[in-house]
């Protein structure tokens, strides 16, 4: 694994850091880093709660276009793989995930920030889909994720477009969840991922999971993967201390271990 991307871990927050200046772009080996450290930070239980963040200037503008300007389809079939199993295992991460957006995200890089569970951004940001202007369309998750988030109307206008949005018009798409000044981003993000770091880790994987797994069904299977999670956690550590706090001194006292 290369230096374009790796996992600082303080106090229990693990920040997935890319870097490759000036933009940031999602090269090859980019994206394996991206999908070998998210799987780090699933995996390490010292991170309770994880930050995607690409620096005070730019999250990321997208995938390398120099890169694959000279590929063939079967080039593309071959790397299209792993290019979403890399932005799958962001999502896949099973404890709270913020994306700290400050300048671009565009592409690839708007894709990644779709992967996380809350967005801040700061009012410098501009977001986007851009693919079309290229000729092609999003190949790492937005033609499905973006519609999920922010409706199939308002994803069509940005897909088939290919048009920026600014962080106060991202705020009322829904497409980030709180925009802050640009030297804020990063302190405001680690701080929302920060309130999970003594949080019961089990209980915060069984809720991700099964919003995430409940999206895509039924209701009446929804309920069937909640009632499953619900009923597997008093087999928890965390789940004895917290009745047992509640009980003895009342709500929000109950010290977790992560068991």
């Amino acid at each position: 694994m290369s230096d374009l991307v790796r996992l600082d871990v303080d106090a229990g927050v693990g920040t997935i850091r890319l870097d490759r200046p000036p933009m940031n772009a999602l090269s090859a080996q980019m994206q394996d880093d991206l999908a070998a450290v998210a799987r780090e930070a699933d995996d390490r239980r010292d991170v309770r709660a994880v930050v995607v963040y690409g620096g005070p200037r730019i999250f990321a503008a997208g995938a390398d276009v120099a890169e694959m300007a000279g590929w063939s389809a079967t080039d593309m079939l071959d790397r299209s793989r792993a290019l979403q199993d890399a932005f799958t295992a962001v999502a896949a991460i099973g404890k709270p995930t913020v994306a700290a957006i400050a300048g671009f995200a565009l592409g690839g890089g708007c894709e990644l920030a779709l992967c996380c569970d809350w967005r801040v951004a700061g009012d410098n940001a501009k977001l986007g889909q851009p693919e079309i202007k290229l000729g092609i369309v999003p190949g790492a998750g937005g033609t499905q994720r973006l519609p999920r988030l922010i409706g199939p109307a308002k994803a069509k206008d940005l897909i088939f477009t290919g048009r920026f949005v600014d962080a106060e018009e991202a705020l009322a798409l829904g497409l980030v969840d709180q925009v802050v000044a640009p030297d804020d981003v990063y302190a405001t993000a680690q701080g929302w991922a920060a309130q999970f770091s003594d949080g019961p880790a089990y209980a915060l994987r069984a809720a991700k999971q099964a919003i995430d797994a409940g999206l895509e069904t039924d209701m009446t299977t929804g309920l069937e993967i909640e009632r499953l999670h619900f009923a597997g956690l008093f087999a928890t550590a965390d789940r004895a201390a917290g009745m047992t706090s509640f009980v003895v001194d009342g709500p929000g006292s109950a010290r977790f271990n992560g068991r």
